[in-house]
C-alpha cells in the first residue's frame, strides 16, 4: 500500500526555513534470510532541516529503528543513497551522536569517565574535552554527580547521562532510538520536558523514534508517520504549535487534533501503538 502524502500547515520557524542536513533517497533495506529476503523498508524518500526536531512514530516491528541505524552507518541500505551535510553515509559519521532506549552506561565507570567514553573510543584530546563534558552534565543538572556511578543514579538521571554522552563530541546531529519508553509515565514527561530544553541549547538536529504519538507531537518540528512492515511513509505532519512547550500544551484543540488525525493511520492498519 502506497499512502497518498499528508501534511499540516504549521507556523513559520528557523528550522522550516533552514537547509535540508539529512537526505534519504529511495532508501530500501531487505534482510536475507535462510528463508529467503524478508523486506523490511520500501523505498523512502525524505529530507531534515538543519537543527530540526523529527520524529518518526510507527506500529511495532515496521522498520524505523533499522532506518535509524542506516543513517547512523549502522547498517547498509540495500538500495538508495543517505547523505548527511552533503556526504554520503557509508558507516558511522563523525558529525553524529546515538541515543539508544537503554543507557548502556558502564558500572565500574563514574559519570563523568562514561560520558567521557567517547572521546576516548574516538581518540580525541581528552584535555579539549573534559570542559565540555562537566558542561553538559551541569546543563542537564548532574554537576553533583560526575563521580557518582550508573547504579546510583535513577533510570531519568541515567538517560540523561547517556545523551551527555551523545553530544560531548559535538556532533550536527543526534539520533534518539525510543530512549524514553523504559522510563516510568511521570518521569518520561519530565525527560521531554528536559530534551526540549536540551535541544533549545545546543541547536542540533535530532532525529528521534518512538512508539507514543503523544510524545512525538510535544517534542518535534514535524512528524512522519510510517505503515507496519514493510514500513512506508504514510504521512509527514508539520506540529503547528509554538515553542518552548509545557505539558500543557497537551490540552490545546490542534495538539489534540493532531494526534487523532496520526492515531487514525494505525487504526485504519488495525495496529495502534501507544
Amino acid at each position: 500500500m502506497t499512502a497518498a502524502l499528508q501534511r499540516v500547515p504549521a507556523p513559520a520557524s528557523s528550522a522550516a526555513a533552514a537547509r535540508p542536513l539529512i537526505r534519504l533517497d529511495h532508501v530500501a533495506k531487505t534482510y536475507r534470510t535462510a528463508d529467503g529476503p524478508v523486506e523490511s523498508l520500501k523505498p523512502l524518500t525524505f529530507e531534515i532541516r538543519d537543527g530540526e526536531f523529527m520524529a518518526i512514530v510507527g506500529p511495532s516491528g515496521c522498520g524505523k529503528s533499522t532506518l535509524l541505524k542506516m543513517v547512523a552507518g549502522l547498517l547498509p541500505a540495500s538500495a538508495g543513497t543517505i547523505a548527511i551535510d552533503g556526504k554520503p553515509v557509508n558507516g558511522p559519521p563523525d558529525d553524529v551522536g546515538i541515543v539508544f532506549q537503554s543507557p548502556v552506561l558502564l558500572a565500574w565507570r563514574s559519570v563523568l569517565e562514561n560520558v567521557m567514553l567517547q572521546i576516548q573510543m574516538r581518540k580525541l584530546p581528552r584535555d579539549r574535552y573534559l570542559p565540555r563534558a562537566r558542561d553538559l552534565l551541569r546543563l542537564v543538572g548532574l554537576s553533583d554527580f560526575e563521580r557518582k556511578y550508573p547504579w546510583q543514579l535513577s533510570g531519568g538521571m541515567q538517560q540523561r547521562a547517556s545523551i551527555c554522552r551523545a553530544l560531548v563530541h559535538d556532533p550536527a546531529v543526534l539520533l534518539m532510538d525510543e530512549p524514553f519508553g523504559a522510563l516510568d509515565a511521570m518521569t518520561r514527561e519530565k525527560m521531554n520536558l528536559e530534551l526540549q530544553r536540551i535541544w533549545f541549547e545546543t541547536k542540533k538536529t535530532v532525529l528521534f523514534i518512538t512508539h507514543s504519538i503523544p510524545e512525538a507531537v510535544f517534542l518535534a518540528d514535524r512528524v512522519l508517520v510510517m505503515t507496519e512492515r514493510p514500513g512506508e511513509i504514510a504521512a509527514i505532519y508539520d506540529v503547528p504549535l509554538g515553542r518552548p512547550r509545557s505539558l500543557n500544551v497537551m490540552g490545546d484543540p490542534a495538539f489534540v487534533g493532531l494526534t487523532q488525525q496520526i492515531r487514525k493511520h494505525f487504526y485504519s492498519q488495525g495496529t495502534l501503538d501507544a
